[in-house]
């Protein structure tokens, strides 16, 4: 596996964050809207899924 010093620091940085809150996943997730809700910054939203139908 090739150690990848970007991807270590985001594991580093998603430890130590969900640490913040002892781990549970309904904090982190509720701090993570939280700061999302006071982000300036543009929220895209992927939107619905098309389902090609396949041709006969």
């Amino acid at each position: 596996m090739i150690n990848d010093p970007i991807v270590e620091e985001v594991r580093r940085f998603r430890k130590e964050h969900a640490a913040q809150f002892g781990n549970d996943l309904k904090k982190i997730v509720e701090d993570l809207r939280k700061k999302e809700k006071e982000s300036t910054h543009i929220q895209l939203s992927p939107g619905p899924k098309f389902i090609l139908k396949k041709a006969s």
